[in-house]
């Protein structure tokens, strides 16, 4: 093994060499053998070059950034002395080689250092600190968004897994090179995954397919994009990547000559029309053919187009001339154009999409696009440090991606659950799109499958909590709806309206789940604040005590003792049932009493925090802190107590409901008295039973006469035997209170075909 340079102390960059000793060759090869890596020959266990890295640096570096270059280079050679990779090349090849794929796309000093360094932290210690001292904040900070978090317990896999990618997406949010070099990483791990074990190497394809190509696809990365779907769908379906590999090298060589017919005949048509032009002939990704006979249900032998070309002019308008020209050359497949350059794909990428009959009948797809829309088309936002013209496209990729970036950021804030950040994301990260618009004329891209309520968060947060209807083309629509491109989306808004927790089983954007949610959870808490305010006041009423009384040192000792933080915080606990009402007003009593606080317990005798309950009021405007049975649908006017059960707000049941006797003799300290207030207002589920005479038309006769009565159908079932004489139909309405269903009974009972109209009774 060759020896290695070590740093200088005299040198910006230097530092003391980490405590890993050199070995003998015979050592490191059984050391990689007890590690399950192919043992290091000696021409493996060369040192690795830098020397072509630097002659890519060196055509827009000057001398003294590749100084630091070399540096970071001889840090990350040291850190990683005795390590290697499982094909037995040392692992500082990787680090090289990752560094040499970020100056394909001319990144910047920093970015390369933190491109050589990135593994030094994960797999060698290297600490945050070190980092700073030799290489600056700035690089730290790109090597820390590039190290997983191994080092925290987590409770599984998946969990560790999903904190890694947000603390990835999180730091490409602040700065764009991060997820650029992970890129870099991860497109280097592919190409050399031939080296693992068959699990390991579908486990690594898989999540490059579900997360690595995906970004690479929204930042314009095509590609990169590409490349990594191919590598993905070759080490995850080896056998069928083979065999698919065989028909297009057999189909290339069928159709070699067709391909050199269209190129000549469209070079001189295009020539003949004045447009100056450069032709490509292009094949397909295998992985792209493979997804398409899979969509369409097709053998190879029925995917025709498996050739494209494309079309590179030096203007804008020159696109619209080509495609009119190749328009006459050939028929152009109805059904078959897109103009990406009017509207641009949600990641910047921008080109005319046309598929025509070629000369044999066979279809044939051109893209048409000029030179700064190719170079974004290819290098996506990795295009602002290729080109820094600041042309129109590059600015496109750029606004693009800011504002992705920008919503990541948001979606965190309003959501830290790591698994379910990282499911929000991937939503963000499907490559198909559709194109909708306001009724002002302004273009949304939305990903497809999206809905009104989609659309209306992606205009403002606030018009998405509002919204209560849509309009799509005039017409009033549900709000599942699935948005199609050239659709015109008008949203119905009102003032007091709030989100629906239904939407959150069609919302397709991230960011309309995470405001739903965030929303829902705001308003939750607040009603169920309000709640636990109210339960409280009316407990400690019974002990003759005023919430208003209490002092800010009452206050202090009483959160000491719940261990909550504010006032609003115990409040919410008693709404949601974490608390008990009484047993926080004895509490009070007691302190009130100024009993020693270190001789205080907790009341526990059974029954102590029931005494003269008295009764809470029930008038409507509880929300969603308040849940009203299921098993027996109480309504105004019915006896009711409530259920406190932990976490779960107040569950409202009759007071001869079943269910509720038996969870009573299981919990008889989380029940309450309730009452109906005078003013009690809004509609509330009931269950109503109707035998009928089997006939033609029943059904919307019975509909008729309950809509008629104001009330409202949420449900209906009948029986599955339709050949009886007599059918049961079991109805869920919502009706104001008791009298409201009695009049709906009634005129129910009014038509002859009804021999028994009722309202369900709970089941013992």
């Amino acid at each position: 093994m060759q020896s290695r340079p070590t740093p200088s102390g005299s040198t910006p960059t230097a530092r003391k060499r980490p405590a890993v000793h050199r070995r003998p060759q015979q050592r490191a090869a059984q050391a990689a053998l007890a590690e399950g890596v192919a043992p290091a020959t000696p021409e493996r266990a060369a040192a690795v070059s830098l020397a072509g890295l630097l002659e890519r640096l060196s055509g827009y570096l000057p001398e003294a950034d590749l100084q630091l270059i070399r540096g970071a280079y001889r840090f990350a050679d040291a850190a990683h002395l005795g390590q290697y990779r499982a094909s037995g090349e040392p692992y500082i090849s990787h680090p090289v080689a990752v560094a040499e794929i970020c100056a394909e796309w001319k990144l910047d000093t920093q970015a390369l250092m933190a491109a050589l360094l990135h593994d030094t932290a994960e797999d060698k210690g290297i600490t945050q600190a070190e980092l700073v001292e030799h290489f600056g904040s700035t690089v730290a900070m790109l090597v820390d968004g590039l190290t997983k978090l191994d080092k925290i317990q987590f409770s599984n896999r998946e969990e560790n897994q999903a904190e890694s990618f947000r603390k990835m997406l999180l730091a490409m949010a602040r700065d764009i090179r991060v997820i650029l070099v992970k890129l870099a990483d991860r497109l280097h791990n592919m190409r050399t995954l031939g080296a693992m074990i068959p699990e390991k190497r579908r486990r690594i394809a898989d999540e490059t397919m579900d997360i690595y190509a995906p970004i690479a696809y929204r930042l314009g990365l095509n590609q990169v994009y590409r490349e990594l779907q191919d590598l993905g769908f070759q080490h995850s379906h080896p056998m069928r990547y083979a065999v698919l590999s065989e028909a297009v090298r057999v189909a290339r060589g069928n159709r070699r000559d067709l391909v050199d017919r269209i190129l000549a005949a469209t070079t001189k048509s295009l020539g003949d029309a004045g447009i100056q032009a450069q032709l490509y002939g292009r094949e397909k990704t295998l992985y792209s053919i493979y997804r398409k006979m899979q969509r369409k249900h097709r053998s190879f032998a029925h995917v025709q187009d498996v050739f494209g070309f494309r079309v590179i002019v030096p203007e804008v308008l020159d696109c619209y001339r080509a495609l009119g020209v190749l328009h006459a050359q050939y028929k152009p497949m109805p059904g078959k154009f897109e103009d990406f350059i009017a509207i641009p794909k949600l990641n910047g990428y921008q080109s005319l999409h046309t598929t025509l009959i070629g000369p044999t009948g066979v279809p044939v797809e051109f893209q048409i696009r000029t030179e700064a829309m190719h170079r974004v088309a290819e290098s996506g936002v990795a295009a602002h440090w290729l080109y820094k013209a600041g042309e129109s496209a590059d600015a496109i990729a750029q606004v693009t991606t800011a504002a992705w970036l920008q919503s990541l950021l948001d979606i965190q804030n309003e959501n830290r659950d790591a698994a379910e950040f990282i499911e929000t994301v991937k939503v963000d990260l499907a490559p198909d799109a559709v194109y909708v618009f306001t009724p002002k004329s302004r273009i949304l891209a939305l990903p497809r499958g999206a809905t009104p309520v989609d659309f209306a968060y992606a205009v403002h947060t606030d018009l998405g909590n509002q919204t209560v209807a849509a309009k799509v083309n005039g017409e009033l629509v549900p709000l599942r709806t699935e948005l199609l491109s050239g659709d015109v989306i008008e949203i119905v808004t009102a003032p007091h309206s709030r989100p629906n927790p239904n939407w959150l089983s069609f919302v397709r954007t991230g960011r309309a789940r995470s405001k739903i949610r965030h929303e829902l959870k705001v308003s939750q808490q607040a009603e169920s604040q309000a709640l636990g305010r109210r339960l409280l006041v009316r407990a400690l009423q019974q002990l003759e005590l005023r919430l208003e009384d209490l002092d800010s040192t009452q206050w202090s000792r009483l959160l000491h003792w719940s261990g909550n933080k504010t006032q609003e915080e115990l409040y919410a606990d008693i709404g949601l049932g974490k608390r008990v009402a009484e047993i926080v007003s004895k509490r009070v009593q007691m302190q009130r009493a100024a009993l020693d606080q270190r001789s205080l317990e907790e009341p526990a005798a059974p029954g102590s925090e029931a005494a003269a309950r008295g009764s809470l009021q029930l008038d409507g405007s509880e929300g969603a802190s308040v849940h009203y049975a299921d098993c027996c649908h109480p309504i105004p006017g019915d006896a009711v107590l409530g259920y406190l059960g932990k976490g779960e707000g107040l569950t409202v049941h009759q007071q001869d409901c079943p269910q509720a006797r038996r969870l009573f003799v299981k919990h008889p300290r989380s029940w309450i008295d309730l009452s109906w207030s005078p003013s009690v207002s809004g509609l509330y589920q009931v269950g109503m039973s109707v035998v009928v005479t089997n006939g033609k038309g029943v059904l919307a006769k019975l509909a008729s006469a309950i809509s008629e009565h104001d009330a409202d159908i949420i449900h209906v079932r009948m029986d599955d035997d339709a050949g009886q004489p007599t059918i049961e139909l079991r109805f869920i309405l919502a009706v104001r209170d008791r009298k409201h269903l009695a009049d709906v009974l009634r005129a129910v009972r009014a038509h002859k075909f009804v021999s028994r109209a009722a309202r369900i009774k709970p089941r013992a």
